[in-house]
């Protein structure tokens, strides 16, 4: 019986040299990516810092004069449209997350309804913005508001949350459920008392990530809000506004200089705010991490 031929190259020296060679590809790859992004973040550090101070944070915007200009506006905005997508956006994705991990049956309906949450997660921000603008601005007739903004980035970020929720609520060990189920728990008593607070770590995991990419969507924002400059502090949820993302961008079109180191100053603004929602996010894994393994 003849030996199995071999498979690879039998010459050792040139697998060795072409595994070299793929991994300094791949580690030159990986540099691109981070030279290019610290790049980009010493440019903006750069230019941004100046222009970062208290004044910067709490004077309202102004398109004439750049030593006038401020944030704030921005800032108010950007957290009352967080606030209604948060509101609207956890009760319904957690209870669709429960529904669908606890009680749903597995048939064909709910395949086509997972199937179709999966998808929508990687349509384009820009259509739900167009799809907010038909339903809410105009259908609704919530106008160009907070409240019409907080509801498109509902959508935009509604199936992040549902999927996020059922890996965390799939996570909890089928045992915990017996056990409760053993001492006579009804179901909602199991999935209130067993099953949600075990999934916690990984749903406030998932619903922060979510703002994160929602706090700095610009599209759905552009199409809802169409506002340049607003000279005001939004109050209530039906007032007109803008949000950090379009007011940086608003900045970068102006042709004075001085906006082009206000629109850094606002990027970084963006980015604290970004990674202290990321660092919320992580902070909070651990936390239940650790309280779960004690």
């Amino acid at each position: 019986m003849d030996a199995p031929k071999a498979r690879f190259n039998p010459r050792p020296e040139m697998r060795r040299l072409i595994g070299g060679l793929f991994l300094a590809i791949f580690i030159l790859c990986v540099l691109v990516g981070v030279v290019g992004l610290l790049t980009l973040l010493a440019q903006v550090l750069i230019e941004g810092i100046p222009s970062l101070n208290w004044n910067f944070l709490t004077t309202k915007s102004t398109s004439r004069f750049p030593e006038q200009s401020g944030i704030l506006s921005a800032m108010v905005g950007t957290a009352w449209v967080m606030f209604w997508t948060a509101l609207f956006t956890v009760p319904i994705g957690v209870g669709a997350a429960v529904y669908l991990e606890e009680y749903a049956p597995k048939n064909k309906l709910t395949s086509f309804i997972e199937i179709n949450i999966a998808n929508l997660a990687g349509v384009p921000s820009i259509v739900y913005g167009l799809l907010g603008l038909a339903v809410f601005v105009n259908s609704l007739a919530l106008g160009r508001s907070i409240l019409a903004a907080g509801l498109t980035l509902s959508l935009l970020v509604l199936p992040i949350v549902i999927l996020a929720s059922r890996e965390a609520i799939r996570s909890v060990p089928w045992s915990h459920r017996e056990a409760a189920y053993g001492l006579g728990a009804t179901q909602w008593e199991v999935v209130r008392s067993v099953v949600l607070p075990s999934a916690v770590p990984g749903i406030a995991t998932g619903v922060i990530l979510a703002l994160s990419r929602a706090i700095g969507e610009a599209a759905p924002i552009v199409v809802i809000a169409a506002v340049v400059f607003i000279t005001f502090v939004p109050l209530t949820p039906v007032d007109r506004f803008t949000v950090l993302p379009v007011q940086i961008f608003n900045w970068i079109t102006l042709p004075q200089p001085e906006f082009q180191s206000l629109a850094a100053a606002g990027i970084i603004v963006l980015l604290v705010m970004l990674l202290s929602m990321n660092s919320l996010a992580v902070y909070i894994r651990n936390r239940f991490q650790k309280r779960s393994e004690e």
